[in-house]
């Protein structure tokens, strides 16, 4: 943020500071402020900004400001009132009261007149951005994860709306009234579908014994179109159900699209019952799927208890692909907190794709931009980028029980709420559920439709 150079005719080392759009004072600088000013100021509006605890220099300084203190200092800076989260250290619980601002929800309001908005916009970010709340003790569900019910955005209703990226450009606002001048970065709305393959075909490359298997489970439940479908399928008689790749590939084509597919890639266990990792069908696929967008690596249910599994898995899909893999998504969201993310730190991932809820659509970090993240129990930023994604077809289908004509009635406000701030709509499907086989019928036309509203 700064730099010493030597004074020509003392020699003495003097400070020269790095021109910048923006300074922001506060009597402390801890790196929860650090970590939060640079995703707000930063990356999000684009600012060139600096934090000084030098009241003189703030004082003197002709560059735009923002007071983060108790009291505003010049009484013409944008100021903010600090609540106290960000210069804490540790994790502990707060009473979390909620505002109603600008059409949604806030949190750690102010009451003073004399700020710039009626809340603390930062530890409120930070509170959520970090996902503080998933270190406190919260009951867990039947896959251990954190559910959205446990979350403050679900109970307070606001976790269908991206809360701090409408804060942001509220923000936004509020620094343009006040600097008309200052070189706040315009927002471009993006659409990503990402596609996770649990079951790369329903029948096929399934090796003799899971085969006959499904056999016997087709007649233990008296299921005679499943065991025909089965049968021709395996005699390429017929098409595999969960084999839509030529159709994703044609409809992502048709809209200009580059999809990112996570992969499966491990061994067989209860919830993991993905294709042998040696069959080279499987293989080819992967490969073929590479040549349509990004593939990442999806760890399986059992990795995410043991760090020595998944990177296996990683180095195994890597020797595939005969490059390096560097983006993830957990199986079932399986996401606790930190131990998921170091672990793939560990392994050289640099992108996750598992913020998201299973049980709930929308905002689960209260974002729709990829965003770094903190280690709240080591109190530092990492450079792990997280992607929030929207909306899952196993939310819609199986657990809020929306039928394919209704879908986009969920869907349609999620991609307009992303739009209206600028921010990147992520979607997740699976090849299964754009088979058109059984439960999944009419989700073609469901996705198709999301894909054209998205894009549009």
């Amino acid at each position: 943020m700064s730099s010493a150079d030597n004074d020509p005719n003392s020699g003495i080392p003097v400070q020269l500071h790095q021109p910048c759009d923006l300074l922001v004072y506060s009597s402390g600088i801890t790196s929860r402020l650090k970590y939060i000013t640079q995703l707000l100021l930063g990356d999000m509006l684009g600012l060139k900004f600096r934090i000084t605890a030098d009241v003189e220099e703030f004082i003197g300084s002709t560059e735009a400001k923002i007071c983060y203190n108790n009291r505003s200092i010049t009484q013409k800076e944008c100021h903010i009132v600090p609540s106290g989260l960000l210069y804490e250290r540790g994790i502990n619980i707060h009473q979390i009261n909620i505002i109603d601002f600008a059409g949604t929800k806030a949190m750690f309001p102010i009451y003073t007149r004399d700020t710039c908005l009626p809340f603390d916009i930062f530890s409120a970010a930070f509170y959520l951005v970090s996902r503080y709340e998933e270190y406190l003790p919260y009951i867990r569900d039947e896959h251990g994860r954190f559910s959205a019910f446990s979350s403050l955005a679900f109970q307070k209703g606001f976790l269908q709306i991206p809360v701090v990226n409408v804060w942001v450009k509220e923000l936004a606002k509020m620094l343009r009234v006040i600097y008309p001048v200052l070189p706040i970065r315009s927002h471009h709305y993006k659409f990503v579908p990402t596609i996770d393959i649990d079951a790369a075909w329903a029948f096929r490359h399934k090796g003799f014994y899971r085969s006959l298997g499904g056999f016997i489970k087709d007649i233990r439940a008296f299921d005679p179109d499943g065991f025909r479908r089965r049968y021709r399928s395996l005699l390429h008689k017929e098409a595999d159900p969960f084999d839509s790749y030529d159709y994703m590939h044609s409809i992502h084509r048709q809209y200009g699209l580059h999809p990112i597919f996570f992969v499966l890639f491990a061994g067989y266990d209860e919830f993991d019952k993905s294709t042998p990792v040696s069959n080279m069908p499987f293989q080819r696929l992967i490969k073929s799927l590479s040549d349509e967008g990004n593939v990442g690596i999806h760890p399986s249910y059992a990795s995410n208890k043991n760090e020595s599994l998944l990177g296996e898995e990683i180095e195994n899909l890597s020797d595939v692909l005969h490059r390096e893999v560097t983006c993830s998504r957990q199986h079932f969201l399986k996401l606790h907190l930190p131990d998921t993310y170091r672990n793939l730190i560990n392994h050289d991932i640099t992108d996750d794709h598992t913020m998201g809820f299973a049980a709930q659509t929308g905002f689960r970090a209260g974002m729709c931009t990829p965003f770094r993240w903190y280690d709240l129990e080591m109190e530092r930023s990492t450079n792990l980028l997280i992607h929030p994604f929207a909306v899952m077809d196993g939310t819609l289908r199986d657990y809020l029980k929306i039928e394919a004509p209704d879908a986009m009635n969920h869907i349609r406000p999620l991609i307009e709420a992303v739009r209206s701030v600028g921010g990147t709509f992520i979607s997740l499907f699976h090849n299964e559920s754009l088979s058109e086989w059984r439960r999944w019928k009419g989700w073609r036309l469901v996705y198709e439709e999301m894909l054209r509203e998205g894009t549009s």
